[in-house]
């Protein structure tokens, strides 16, 4: 019975697949559908002209194979640690970049574009939940991607000294600077034309780019690739060394991806109550080692969330809560650490401050919060959330305590004084008396 099931469940998955007219591509905004179809042409176009400008010998298509095959057996060899991924939740770890890039230094274009086709092709095989979510649509889009990303290196490529691996081995120096340019080349054109097809609210630079350890990641597959392509012109069995490094790279990015996870609301994306408690301690630590200026703790509410919720729906409350979750953090700016601690309550480490400039902080959120405007679905289109306040409780480190815990209890009771006497001000527990 569970076989039949699974099968049932797989039918439904490829019927959704090739069926264009259940694609929920057609349901994003049109900026987003305009783009796609604009990526997927190119990569179409540019490789049907490489298909008849370039020639393809037995040795290439020899090569295609193996890299092929690598591709696939590390696919599956990372199975085990991709379902440890889905049962946590955390992001897809896409390596496929080693065997792309190797093919763009050693293949003719239009095999690129085979070789990328064969990887993402088997992705959506042997992982069928992303058709059964109604996006197939992303996994065509994302190999476009690739293909343009693969097929505008090899343009670079092409126009220097040492137009593919084979010339790069006999042009010493130089070579390896036109190695260098491909590898520069393939990371910002894939970095740049994924950005239109973000759809983040937060345009921030970490948001379109992502963070260091995401960008040395990248580097790390792309100079695999490097390797497995030097691999394949010299001695083709050496290739088979890539797997291990790649399958360890893959296993530890997950575990520091669960670490992540574990200090991570999965609302808003701030850290949980976890990880903004270990940060405070850290803090705590710091202040009570030196002379230098103590912290502050604010406790924020957003006043009369719940009308939100039964105005507009939950999903719309979700949609505020992220809005407001980033309006704090871009008022802290990047010395403050910001946590949710459920509901619509937040709360915001200010570390090396006196009580005045953590009032300023403060005051600060307070007036982001006020100017937001929120943009929600709704049946008859799309809505505007605006006219939102927040409620904010202010204590310092040590006037209003010595522990993490009493804290947090002194600006709890400093907020509750802000939303008895009118809501949208910020009170400190000093106020109180």
């Amino acid at each position: 019975m569970a076989d039949t099931d699974i099968a049932d469940r797989a039918t439904r998955s490829f019927r959704t697949a090739i069926s264009l007219a259940q694609w929920n591509l057609w349901t994003q905004r049109p900026s987003l559908i305009a783009y796609c179809l604009l990526i997927e042409t190119v990569a179409v176009v540019t490789t049907a002209i490489t298909a008849f400008t370039e020639h393809v010998s037995g040795w290439d298509l020899l090569v295609f194979g193996l890299l092929s095959g690598f591709g696939l057996l590390q696919a599956e060899l990372g199975r085990e640690v991709e379902r440890l991924r889905l049962m946590s939740g955390s992001p897809h770890i896409n390596l496929t970049s080693v065997w792309s890039f190797a093919g763009v230094l050693v293949l003719p274009s239009a095999l690129v574009t085979g070789l990328v086709a064969i990887l993402y092709l088997y992705l959506a095989v042997r992982r069928p939940y992303r058709l059964r979510r109604g996006a197939p649509f992303r996994v065509v889009f994302n190999a476009a991607l690739v293909v343009v990303t693969c097929q505008a290196t090899a343009a670079v490529l092409s126009r220097t000294p040492a137009p593919d691996l084979a010339a790069a081995l006999h042009a010493g120096w130089v070579g390896s600077g036109c190695l260098a340019l491909a590898t520069v080349a393939y990371f910002v054109i894939a970095a740049l034309i994924t950005i239109p097809g973000l759809s983040a609210p937060d345009r921030s630079p970490r948001t379109l780019f992502g963070g260091w350890g995401d960008n040395l990641l990248e580097v790390a597959t792309l100079c695999l690739g490097i390797l497995t392509a030097l691999a394949v012109t010299t001695m083709i069995e050496l290739a088979l060394c890539i797997l291990p490094p790649l399958l360890v790279i893959h296993r530890a990015v997950l575990v520091k991806q669960l670490e992540i996870a574990a200090t991570t609301d999965e609302k808003t994306g701030l850290f949980n109550t976890t990880g903004w408690h270990a940060l405070a301690a850290h803090e705590l630590d710091r202040a009570q080692r030196t002379d230098d200026a103590g912290f502050g703790v604010l406790m924020v509410d957003l006043d009369r969330f719940k009308r939100i919720n039964d105005e507009y729906g939950h999903l719309s409350g979700d949609a505020v809560l992220r809005a407001v979750a980033a309006a704090i953090t871009g008022a802290v700016r990047d010395y403050g650490s910001v946590g949710r601690f459920g509901g619509e309550e937040f709360v915001v480490l200010v570390p090396d401050a006196h009580q005045a400039e953590v009032r300023v902080v403060a005051e600060r959120v307070r007036a982001a919060v006020a100017r937001l405007t929120v943009e929600v679905p709704a049946a008859s289109g799309r809505k505007t959330i605006d006219g939102l306040s927040a409620s904010i409780g202010l204590a310092t480190y040590p006037e209003s305590g010595s522990a993490i815990d009493s804290l947090v209890h002194a600006a709890d009771q400093a907020l509750y004084r802000a939303k008895d006497t009118g809501r949208n001000k910020v009170v400190s527990i000093a106020d109180l008396g």
